[in-house]
C-alpha cells in the first residue's frame, strides 16, 4: 500500500467538528492527534470538541429535529441507500482508513465496510415499514389508532473497535425512524466516522440530523448532553462500568437508552463436535478483530476426551499467523489498539501460568513500534484465573477442560456477563438444549461469526439493553402512541 494514497486519503478527511451542516473548528482551537498504532506515529489532528461545543451540537439536533420527523419514509429511506451506494464505491478507501487508524488487517476492515454498509441498507428498507395500526377496541364505543413516532434528539456514543460498523449500526435506524443525532466517536478512532459522515453530506444529509463531536474529553462534553431535557435517547457501545454510570446520568431524564456493553464470551466444544469446524470457529471467534471485539470468545471449555486434541490443532494454526501492520500482505494479526491493551493481556496469561496454565504458543509481548501482542494459546487453565472472568480483549486462546454437559453450562453460565456463546456438537437435541440453557442475548451453534444487521444484536445481564439490528433495532428510536376516537356511527 503507497504512503502517497494513504496521505492522499488522510488529507481528504475533515479535521473539524460537523455542527449544523458545517465543518467547524472546536472552541478555542483546540486539537486531539490520532495515531497509527502499527507505527505509534501521528496521521492526523483534528478538533477537540469542548462543553460549548456539545451543546451547540444539541442545538442543532434539536433545531433539525421537527422537519426531519416530518420527512416522508421514503425520502429517509432514500438518503440512506444513497449513503450505501456511495460507501461501496468508496469501500477501499474506508478500508484502509481503518487500517491505518485501528490497525486491523486490510481484508478484516473489508470486511468491516460490507458489514457496515449492511446497516444503512437494512434500516434503508426499514424507513418504509414504521406501521402502527387501527380497529374498533373490545366495548365498540371507539375506534383506537397505535402510532409509531421518533423518539427525538439521540446521542450515539461509538467505540474504538468497529469504526464503521459501529456508527452505521446507531446512526442507520435512528435517521430511519425520523430521530437526529449527535455522535461521538472513540477518541482513538474518530476519521473513519469524519468521512463517512462527509460521505453522508454527498448523499444529502439536511442540516442538523446529523452531528459529530470528536474530544479528548468524553466524559465532561458527554454528561452535559445527557443531562440536557432536549435529549431523549442515548445509546453507548463500550465497557460496563462506563455504561452503568451513563445510564445513571440517563435516569434523570428518563432517557430511552441502549446499551450495548462488555462480554465474557463462552465457546463450548462437545465430545461429538466436528473439531474441523470447531477448530475453524474458534479461530474467527477469537482472532477476528485481533481479539478486540465483545463478541470475541474468552472462554474455550472443550470436553476433556478432545481437549488435548483442540489444543493441538489451534496450536498449530496459531503458531502461522503472521504479525504486523495491517496493510502488509498476508498479515492476520494487527496491533493492539495501544500500550495498556498490551499491558493487560499480558497480565491475564501470566496470571493464567503462575496458577497452573500452560502457553503452547505465544504470550510474549512484540518489541516495538506499536502496540503488538503475539496470538496465544494457553491450556489447563485453573479456575479462579483472572483470564476466566475478565473480557480478554486481545489476541489470546485459553482452552477450560470439561466432563459433561452441566458442569459446561455451569462454567458458561458463572459470569455477569450474557452478550452470546458459541456452541459446536452434532446434537440436535443438544444443540436445542444449548439454546434454552446459556444466559446470552445471542448464540452461534456451529458457528463462530453471527453478527448480520438483518438480527437483533445484544445482550443479557450486564452486558446491556436494548438491541440494535433486526426488525428490533429500529423500535429502538420509535415511541408509541394511543389515540381513541369516537364511534364514528355513534
Amino acid at each position: 500500500m503507497s504512503e502517497s494514497r494513504e496521505s492522499a486519503l488522510l488529507a481528504d478527511v475533515p479535521d473539524g467538528l460537523f455542527i449544523g451542516g458545517r465543518w467547524r473548528a472546536a472552541e478555542g482551537g483546540r486539537t486531539l492527534t490520532v495515531r497509527d498504532p502499527a507505527t505509534g506515529q501521528p496521521v492526523k489532528t483534528i478538533a477537540d470538541a469542548s462543553v460549548a461545543d456539545g451543546a451547540a451540537a444539541l442545538d442543532a439536533a434539536d433545531a433539525a429535529f421537527p422537519a426531519w420527523s416530518r420527512t416522508p419514509h421514503r425520502e429517509r429511506a432514500e438518503l440512506l441507500r444513497r449513503a450505501f451506494d456511495l460507501l461501496q464505491e468508496r469501500r477501499e478507501d474506508v478500508a484502509l482508513l481503518m487500517t491505518v487508524e485501528m490497525g486491523k488487517p486490510l481484508a478484516e476492515a473489508r470486511g468491516e465496510v460490507t458489514y457496515g454498509g449492511e446497516f444503512l441498507r437494512w434500516f434503508g428498507e426499514e424507513a418504509a415499514r414504521i406501521q402502527g395500526r387501527y380497529g374498533a377496541n373490545p366495548e365498540g364505543t371507539g375506534r383506537m389508532i397505535v402510532s409509531r413516532h421518533a423518539v427525538g434528539p439521540c446521542y450515539l456514543i461509538t467505540p474504538w473497535n468497529f469504526p464503521l460498523a459501529m456508527a452505521t449500526r446507531k446512526i442507520a435506524p435512528a435517521l430511519a425512524a425520523g430521530c437526529t443525532v449527535v455522535i461521538k466517536p472513540a477518541e482513538l478512532t474518530p476519521l473513519t466516522t469524519l468521512y463517512f459522515t462527509k460521505l453522508l453530506q454527498d448523499a444529502g444529509l439536511p442540516a442538523g440530523v446529523v452531528n459529530v463531536l470528536t474530544t479528548s474529553r468524553s466524559g465532561a462534553v458527554s454528561e452535559p448532553i445527557i443531562r440536557d431535557p432536549r435529549l431523549r435517547k442515548l445509546s453507548f457501545t463500550g465497557s460496563t462500568p462506563v455504561g452503568q454510570r451513563l445510564l445513571a446520568q440517563a435516569a434523570e431524564g428518563v432517557l430511552r437508552t441502549s446499551m450495548e456493553l462488555g462480554g465474557n464470551a463462552p465457546f463450548l466444544v462437545f465430545d461429538d463436535a466436528d473439531l474441523d469446524r470447531a477448530v475453524d470457529g474458534a479461530l474467527a471467534a477469537k482472532f477476528r478483530n485481533v481479539g478486540q471485539a465483545c463478541t470475541a470468545a474468552n472462554r474455550f471449555l472443550v470436553h476433556r476426551s478432545v481437549a488435548d486434541e483442540f489444543a493441538a490443532r489451534v496450536t498449530e494454526r496459531v503458531r502461522e499467523m503472521r504479525i504486523g501492520r495491517g496493510t502488509e500482505e498476508g498479515v492476520v494479526i494487527g496491533p493492539l489498539i495501544d500500550d495498556r491493551a498490551v499491558a493487560k493481556a499480558h497480565a491475564l496469561v501470566t496470571d493464567a501460568v503462575e496458577r497452573g496454565a500452560t502457553v503452547r504458543t505465544g504470550g510474549r509481548e512484540v518489541p516495538g513500534p506499536g502496540t503488538f501482542y503475539e496470538p496465544t494459546v494457553v491450556s489447563d487453565v485453573q479456575f479462579g484465573s483472572d483470564i476466566l472472568r475478565e473480557e480478554i480483549f486481545g489476541p489470546v486462546l485459553a482452552i477450560v477442560p470439561f466432563d459433561d454437559e452441566d458442569e459446561a453450562v455451569r462454567l458458561a453460565n458463572d459470569t455477569e456477563y450474557g452478550l452470546v456463546s458459541y456452541v459446536y456438537t452434532e446434537s440436535l437435541a443438544r444443540g436445542q438444549r444449548m439454546i434454552d440453557r446459556l444466559e446470552t442475548g445471542m448464540m452461534g451453534l456451529n458457528v463462530g461469526v453471527l453478527s448480520n444487521a438483518a438480527a437483533p444484536f445484544g445482550g443479557w445481564k450486564l452486558s446491556g439493553l436494548g438491541r440494535e439490528g433486526g426488525a428490533e433495532g429500529i423500535d429502538e428510536y420509535l415511541q408509541t402512541k394511543y389515540t381513541l376516537t369516537a364511534d364514528p356511527y355513534a
